[in-house]
Formats: structure tokens, C-alpha cells, sequence
């Protein structure tokens, strides 16, 4: 691959097409002032009751109305951004920012007021809240992200795990080529210490492709268009989420339009998308998409290696059984086939590295209910879920598909999960508390085959070297289980707010798994509301999560080896100040630590798991030790300015180091110790439907571990790559990482519908980034085959190969060239 990627043809064939009925439509359309709608309802946070006579009304503006007997409010308003304000006495005031409304879709926008003791004594408000996201159980290392920053954000695509990354403590993975996939990395722990809740749902895969064990991959599975906000929790997690040891995501999807039917289709360089939503009857509404991509085209004609196809679906339907009780239904699922392609402009060594990567074929899916009923002072939610990852991994010598006598790993595997959580929320003056249970039944299979180093003998048969192969057919089932208390107070005409928890889980499987005092999980919170803008925040914790499947299910000799392991634990202590000079500034401070044990440790290799996950496959399929230590400590800046004066934007900057030990128990930098992280990200509303965004992400430079050059000269025939010196681990590093994004949005609104007309592209400046070196051997002029050092045949042991290490510092270019019809 050259070092500069150009776009040598185009693929946006059905974007032009759309292209140019924008223009029909442009010349047709009239000059007239369109109105569009905003829908929504108004509750009580604690107790979820609906609230009647809430003031609604558009800020900086006279127009504005109030909710009906069932908390509902409706607004029609000329086509534009508008921030939202809900007032209500006894109630803290809640505002919700840049709302953009178009004449195509209504806006559901959905107000949840806290009530506020010190207005109801002193008949003012005194605290400064109106942009702060944190709660009672969880005031700090939290961040909210509404639909529209989501859509909006420069070189995000629309994909909820790449606009994350301007927040505070949040990483991608470093030395993958472009920063192309869509890992987070929170606070310097691994990609597979994150977890996922899709409406009180677990969801564990949002990501196509994504690597088994860990949660990345290139593109984001979830539809935008139904997801109203996203909440990432990087510490201070509440009790009823288990499995958590960097992250909990929280993606709060949106009800469909319980008036008409509308929907959007959204096509581009990339994909074509299409979502429906409406009304099923008086108490049913539904919402439903689907997505085709195709960036194998795109891909192809910008030179790139990779090869995506994928398909996703999604839907969600909700039942208001009567006032007090709504059940509601989720799915979504991915059908994904990932190869790989030699460039047209590639070296011979690279051509042969491209082959040599595994083929991929996966489908999952998520389906659940969810049961949402109203008690007296509080409420009660129950969920009932099934989730399914199918993972195919396919790879052979040279690419030689379809020879079984080149085949160097097959995995065929499945994990399955049966799912059901209830928890019961109430209170009782100040005094709030939460208890509840999940019960699981899991069940893991894989066959596995993987040639690490082929046998080779000499011409009598003697061996001269010994093949390593891994190979074992493996099914599990057991049962998990946990349960959790949490008790929240405020004291000191809430100034104070305190949060105590306290969770345990079990399960069946692992040797000492059903001690509920392995993993007793006591987790304390306080914030202090020092004056009407500072506020200081500090929690402490302790969090497990089950060691992954592919480590749980792994054999040895038929024996289940691994069933010794603990649950890795994770402690964190996180302190900070948050600033609110204005209602739509907030400005945070933190510092935090967190402390690992019981991480796996391969046996094999002697390194510590958290290390991976950042490639494409699986990890954990091998003996591994729960010996392993860890940590990582840091502190963060963030600012973020909400929708000001057609104005918005955040900053934030992150020093970290994280580091974990070995077998040998020494600590090293993890391989997500980049140390720095810097994010910026500004939009800026024109008049006439014009909008700019624009995002630039800085990594510092990710550790390596060099290639142990004997073993890898030995070896890479079989593996088709080096082989690292694990003495060595993580001893280099690359440079840093930087990227520019840039984003051109432009909206026309017509009577019933409205186009909008984007331009994306990541990368803008054409950075070279480095990406982590690829052993190779060089090869003919003609790639016929590979040079030797004394002109004879290449040797089975690659001992007369001349070896060759490539840099990686490709200038990837991705082009995103669409649009949106909203009708």
C-alpha cells in the first residue's frame, strides 16, 4: 500500500443518484417557513410517575407549552435547533440541548425531573445543575451523549463506539492501521473490561466483526435513529451491574411515533440504511431498521486491504398494558463476512502478509422483553433476554483456501446467554434504595484447530523440528448468578449526597465459583455541593468480572484446565471537582487509580491477557493462571459546552499509565499505555441549513513488543507472522497518533419531509499514523515466491529466508459522501 491513499474511482453510485434528486428537489422546492413537531412526556425520576402542568418551553423564546393529564406535551416549531427547558415547583429545572427539528421526522424528546427539597423550602432553585449528568450513586467519571451529537460527529459515521472517543479517559486501539477499529480503551484497562446495556439489557457485541473475548471491531452495530442518549460510566458503577471493570454503557432507546408513521433512509459511501417507526394501535408503537454496507466496495476502490460485508438489524416494539405497567420488546442482530484483498499498489512481502490473514464469518443477535411496572414510591423492572455470537475463523498457508493440508487455524465456536434480571427501585422520605438478582444460563462450544509451527523432517524422516498444534473440541453449560443492594441519602438541604453498595456473583462452573464472599463487591460514593457552581466528587469501589469463555472452555488433553480461575477484580478510587459556570458549561477535574488482581496469565507465553483483544480473531483459547496484577492510574480534564449562540463543542485531555504484570509478576506497560489522550471536537450552525463540525484526536505512542527473530524465522511459514520476544514485552513504542475529522452538513426542509446532505471524511489532513511492524520474508520481483541467501529452495525452517520488517505508517483516507431523507 502506498503512503498517501487516494480515491482512484468512485463507489458512491446510489449517493450520486440521491445527489441529484437533492437538486431536483432543491429547484422545486419553495421558500416558505416549514414547521416540524417535537413530541415527548414528562416524569418523576425516583417513581417514574407521569407529571401534569410541567412547564415546557423553548429557551430564550416566549413559546412553549405544558404537559396533559398523561405527562405528554407537544410543540410545533419552524424548522431549526432549539434547546428545551421543563420547570415544575418542587422540581429541579432540566434542559435538553440542541434539538434539531426537521419536517420530516417528529422529535421525541422525553424529560425525567428530580425533585428539589431546597426549592420546595427556600421557593428558589440554588444549585446549578442544568448540564450536570451525575446522580446520587454515580457523581463522578460519567458522561451523557444525546442523539444528535451521536449523528453528527465528525468522522463517527454514525457509530456510537467511535463518537465516544472525545470523552475524557477514552481510547481507541493504537497501532491499527488508521486507528480503524472501534475498541475502547477507558482509563488503560483492556477492551474486554466493558459492558453494554441496551434499554436494562445486556447487549455483549455492538461492534461487526468483532473479536471474540474482547468487544471491538471496525463498525458499530447499533441504529442511531432509535437511540434517544448514551451514558458511559468509567468508575463509581452502580451495584446492579456485574462484569464491569473499566466501563458500563448505557444506551437509552427511544419509543417510536405514537401519532403517524415516518421513518428515514440514510445512504452513503458506505452503506444504505433504512428505519421505520408508528403507531400499532392506541397503546403499541414500533420501530424497525435495517442496514446493508457496502464498504468492500469503497474499500477496494481507496486501496484499502480490508474487505467488511456486513448486514444489521433492529427493532423495538412497546405495550403500555395500562398507566402503571409498559412491557417492551428489543432485538438486534448482525450477519458479518470479513476477508481480506492484496492492494493494487503493494509490495510482494505485503501482498503475502495480506494473505496470510484468517477469514471471518460471524452472526449474533440480542432479544429480550423488558417489564416496567410502577409500585407505591417507586418502581420495578424485569428483563428476560437471550443473546447468541456465532464466530467462524478461517486461515490457511498462503491463503490456499479450501487445502485442509494448508489449513493453519480453524475456530468454530458459540456463546449463548439466557438472561433474567429483576431489580426493585423505591424510596421513602430521603432515603432512596435499590435491590435485585439476575440468574443466567450460559453455554460455550468451539472446535478448535491452530498449527503454531509445522513438524519438518530431513530426507531419512527424522524429526528435526517438532510441530505445536492446538486442537480440542470443547461444550460447556453452568449457571451465573448475583445480586445487589444499593442505599442512596442526601443530608445537609442536599448538599451532601452519599451512595453505599454492595453486590456478589456466583456460578457453577469454576472451582471455588459459588462462594458468595470470593466476590463481595462494596462500593461508597459522596459528593458535596460546595457552592451553587463546585461541586466535589469521590467514590470507591471494588468490581469483578467472570473470566471470558474461550478461557473457561478451553481443554487441554480433554481436561477442562482452567477451571481454577478466579473472577479478575478491579479497585478504584476516583476523586474530582465539577465546575459549572453557566447552564450549558461544565467543566470537570479527576483523578483516579485503579488496582487489578487475578488476571489471567498465559501459561504458554508467560504475558498478561489484559494485553489482548486489540486484533482480529479470538483470545483465550489456552491454559492461563489467575497470578496476573495490574494498574493503572491517571487524571482527566474535560469541558463541554452545550448548544450556545449556534456554538457547541468539547475538550478534554487525559494522562494515564498503565501497566500489568506476568508470570514473572514484574509490571510492564500494558499495550494500552499511550499515556496521552487529547480530544476536541467543535460545530458550529450556519443559517440556511448549513452546519460545520470538526474533531481532532490525539494518541500518545503505543507500546510494542519487538520480534524475536530466531523463533519468528523459524516459525512464520506456519503462522504467516513474527513471532514477539516476550522478554521483551512492550519495550518499544510507536510514535504518536493524530487525526483530523471534518464534517459539512447541509438540510433542506419540505412540507412532509426533509434531506439532509453530508460530507465526512476522517482523516482530512492525510496523517501518516503508525501502526505495529509485520514481519515478513522478501520475495521474488514477480512474488513467484520467496529469495534465499544461497539461491536454493526455501527451507521448511525458513533458515536460508531473508527476513524483513516492514514499517506500517500508512495515510488512510476514508471518504463518507451522503445523506438522510427523513419523511
Amino acid at each position: 500500500m502506498n503512503s498517501t491513499s487516494t480515491l482512484t474511482k468512485n463507489p458512491n453510485y446510489p449517493a450520486l443518484a440521491a445527489f441529484f434528486v437533492v437538486a431536483y428537489l432543491s429547484l422545486a422546492s419553495a421558500f416558505a417557513q416549514n414547521t416540524g413537531t417535537i413530541l415527548g412526556n414528562v416524569k418523576d425520576k425516583r417513581t417514574q410517575e407521569v407529571l401534569i402542568g410541567v412547564t415546557v418551553q423553548v429557551e430564550g423564546t416566549n413559546q412553549g407549552t405544558t404537559t396533559d393529564t398523561e405527562g405528554k406535551f407537544k410543540l410545533s416549531l419552524p424548522v431549526g435547533s432549539y434547546n428545551l427547558k421543563a420547570t415544575f415547583v418542587g422540581y429541579k429545572a432540566t434542559s435538553k440541548f440542541n434539538i434539531v427539528l426537521t419536517s420530516g421526522n417528529a422529535q421525541q424528546i422525553n424529560f425525567e425531573l428530580e425533585e428539589d427539597a431546597v426549592q420546595l423550602a427556600e421557593t428558589k432553585v440554588v444549585f446549578n445543575r442544568s448540564i450536570s449528568v451525575a446522580s446520587v450513586e454515580t457523581p463522578n467519571s460519567i458522561q451523557k451523549l444525546t442523539t444528535e451529537e451521536i449523528k453528527n460527529n465528525p468522522g463517527g459515521n454514525f457509530d456510537i463506539s467511535r463518537v465516544i472517543q472525545v470523552l475524557p479517559g477514552v481510547g481507541g486501539t493504537a497501532g491499527s492501521v488508521g486507528g480503524f477499529r472501534n475498541d475502547l480503551i477507558i482509563r488503560g484497562g483492556g477492551p474486554n473490561e466493558n459492558v453494554f446495556y441496551l434499554d436494562g439489557v445486556e447487549i455483549p457485541v455492538i461492534n461487526h466483526f468483532a473479536t471474540q473475548g474482547s468487544s471491538g471491531g471496525p463498525t458499530g452495530i447499533l441504529n442511531v435513529s432509535f437511540i434517544e442518549d448514551a451514558t458511559l460510566s468509567s468508575s463509581s458503577f452502580n451495584a446492579r451491574y456485574d462484569n464491569a471493570l473499566s466501563s458500563v454503557l448505557q444506551f437509552r432507546q427511544r419509543e417510536g411515533n405514537p401519532e403517524r408513521v415516518q421513518g428515514n433512509i440514510r445512504v452513503s459511501s458506505t452503506e444504505i440504511a433504512g428505519t421505520l417507526e408508528g403507531p400499532i394501535s392506541a397503546k403499541t408503537t414500533f420501530l424497525a431498521s435495517v442496514r446493508r454496507s457496502y464498504l468492500q466496495f469503497l474499500f477496494k476502490a481507496i486501496d484499502l486491504p480490508i474487505r467488511p460485508n456486513y448486514w444489521d438489524f433492529q427493532y423495538k416494539v412497546t405495550h403500555k398494558i395500562n398507566k402503571k405497567t409498559t412491557l417492551t420488546a428489543i432485538g438486534v442482530g448482525a450477519i458479518d463476512e470479513f476477508t481480506f484483498a492484496v492492494p493494487q499498489e503493494s509490495s510482494p512481502e505485503k501482498e503475502y502478509i495480506l494473505r496470510s490473514n484468517p477469514n471471518i464469518n460471524q452472526w449474533n443477535y440480542t432479544t429480550g422483553f423488558s417489564l416496567k411496572r410502577l409500585l407505591e414510591n417507586g418502581f420495578m423492572n424485569v428483563s428476560l433476554s437471550r443473546n447468541m455470537f456465532n464466530n467462524r475463523l478461517d486461515r490457511f498457508e498462503d491463503n490456499r483456501q479450501g487445502d485442509e493440508r494448508y489449513r493453519a487455524l480453524k475456530s468454530n465456536s458459540q456463546e449463548i446467554e439466557n438472561k433474567l434480571r429483576i431489580d426493585v427501585n423505591k424510596f421513602i422520605g430521603k432515603w432512596e434504595y435499590s435491590y435485585g438478582a439476575v440468574l443466567q444460563y450460559v453455554k460455550y462450544n468451539n472446535d478448535f484447530f491452530n498449527v503454531l509451527r509445522r513438524e519438518i523432517t530431513n530426507s531419512q524422516g527424522q524429526i528435526v523440528q517438532p510441530g505445536i498444534t492446538v486442537t480440542f473440541n470443547t461444550a460447556i453449560d453452568f449457571f451465573k448468578y448475583g445480586a445487589f443492594a444499593q442505599v442512596n441519602r442526601k443530608l445537609l438541604n442536599d448538599r451532601l449526597n452519599l451512595s453505599a453498595g454492595l453486590r456478589t456473583d456466583m456460578n457453577s462452573f469454576t472451582t471455588n465459583g459459588n462462594n458468595p464472599l470470593e466476590t463481595l463487591s462494596p462500593r461508597l460514593s459522596a459528593s458535596y455541593q460546595v457552592s451553587d457552581k463546585w461541586r466535589l466528587n469521590a467514590s470507591v469501589g471494588r468490581y469483578f468480572k467472570t473470566p471470558i469463555y474461550t478461557v473457561l472452555g478451553y481443554r487441554q488433553d480433554g481436561n477442562l484446565v482452567n477451571k481454577s480461575n478466579k473472577y479478575i477484580r478491579s479497585d478504584h478510587v476516583v476523586a474530582g471537582l465539577e465546575f459549572i459556570p453557566t447552564p450549558t458549561t461544565r467543566i470537570t477535574l479527576e483523578g483516579f487509580s485503579k488496582i487489578y488482581d487475578n488476571y489471567p496469565v498465559s501459561v504458554r507465553d508467560g504475558i498478561s491477557l489484559a494485553n489482548q483483544g486489540g486484533n482480529f480473531g479470538a483470545i483465550g483459547n489456552e491454559a492461563v493462571t489467575s497470578t496476573g496484577k495490574g494498574r493503572s492510574r491517571g487524571i482527566e480534564f474535560f469541558v463541554q459546552q452545550k448548544l450556545t449562540k449556534n456554538f457547541f463543542g468539547v475538550l478534554s485531555y487525559t494522562y494515564f499509565q498503565s501497566e500489568f504484570s506476568g508470570k514473572d509478576g514484574k509490571y510492564v506497560a500494558s499495550a494500552w499505555d499511550t499515556r496521552n489522550l487529547v480530544s476536541t471536537q467543535l460545530g458550529y450552525k450556519f443559517k440556511r441549513g448549513w452546519e460545520l463540525g470538526l474533531k481532532w484526536l490525539y494518541q500518545g505512542g503505543a507500546p510494542y513488543t519487538p520480534f524475536d527473530l530466531v523463533t519468528s524465522q523459524r516459525t512464520y511459514l506456519t503462522s504467516g507472522v513474527g513471532t514477539e520476544d516476550y522478554t521483551r514485552l512492550n519495550s518499544q513504542r510507536l510514535k504518536a497518533f493524530s487525526r483530523v475529522d471534518f464534517r459539512v452538513d447541509k438540510k433542506w426542509n419540505y412540507k412532509k419531509m426533509s434531506i439532509d446532505l453530508f460530507f465526512d471524511f476522517q482523516n482530512a489532513l492525510l496523517t501518516a499514523n503508525p501502526a505495529f511492524p509485520q514481519y515478513t520474508f522478501e520475495r521474488t520481483a514477480d512474488n513467484s515466491g520467496f529469495k534465499t541467501n544461497d539461491g536454493q529452495a526455501l527451507r521448511l525452517d525458513g533458515s536460508n529466508a531473508i527476513p524483513l520488517i516492514l514499517a506500517n505508517e500508512d495515510a488512510n483516507f476514508t471518504p463518507a459522501l451522503g445523506l438522510v431523507i427523513e419523511f
